[in-house]
């Protein structure tokens, strides 16, 4: 094992665009040693070369292919600080017209199962860092509280496959941080942002705005909040 750094090592997954590619460029502009997850070589490769970031070729819904991205970052630094969990996939079905389970299948195994897929293989190197964070992006159409609050835009909308993924993605963020106190353990809702992955519904803010929360959870101290949701304003209700 050759450890080549003794900065914060960080890896983002999902990150050659969008949220997860400013992530990574303001958290390489923190410091950190930024290891860019990316299913496509082509895209992962360009981006890092054009960020100053390290890229892992990582599929969040393939085994082999996590661990062959946890076993490169250990023999490459040692540990891992900080792991982003930002890879998913939108279902755009409004409403109950067009829902199957074969598109439930394929979010929830991306937006779910890919989280623990890829936190589980994290873990022993999590563990060899003094303070090791992880942050679930997530969405507010997961929160039970802003669905049901006519005050939140989110509350005008039924996207029942992806909402039901996002609130996965919160009891996964409570109930890690439960079992790894030790961990600061925190879910993210960084705000409907103008990227591809939104690209269906025009208005979205800069990923710049959106990823201040996602850096800002990322960057947490050994005091910092565990088990919590959080976005723009702080704190917001599961």
């Amino acid at each position: 094992m050759t450890v080549t750094t003794d900065r914060t090592v960080t890896l983002v997954t999902g990150a050659n665009k969008g949220i997860g590619r400013e992530t990574a460029r303001r958290l390489i502009k923190e410091g950190h040693t930024v290891y860019i997850g990316a299913r496509s070589v082509e895209r992962g490769q360009a981006a890092a070369a054009e960020l100053g970031a390290r890229f892992v070729r990582l599929d969040v819904t393939d085994d082999a292919s996590v661990r062959a991205a946890m076993r490169l970052i250990e023999e490459r630094e040692g540990r891992l600080d900080v792991l982003v969990n930002n890879a998913g996939i939108a279902d755009h079905t409004l409403g109950a017209d067009g829902v199957t389970a074969e598109s439930a299948h394929a979010v929830f195994e991306t937006n779910v199962v890919g989280v623990v897929r890829v936190t589980q293989a994290a873990l022993p190197l999590l563990r060899a860092s003094d303070n090791p964070v992880v942050v679930n992006v997530s969405s507010a159409l997961g929160s039970f509280w802003a669905v049901t609050n006519p005050e939140r835009r989110q509350s005008h909308y039924a996207f029942i496959v992806y909402g039901a993924s996002k609130a996965a993605v919160s009891m996964l963020t409570v109930q890690y941080a439960k079992a790894l106190p030790d961990f600061k353990i925190n879910a993210v809702e960084p705000g409907f942002t103008a990227t591809d992955f939104t690209a269906d519904f025009p208005g979205g803010r800069p990923v710049e705005e959106s990823a201040e929360v996602v850096v800002r959870m990322a960057t947490l101290g050994k005091d910092g909040p565990t088990g919590t949701f959080q976005e723009d304003g702080g704190e917001l209700p599961w």
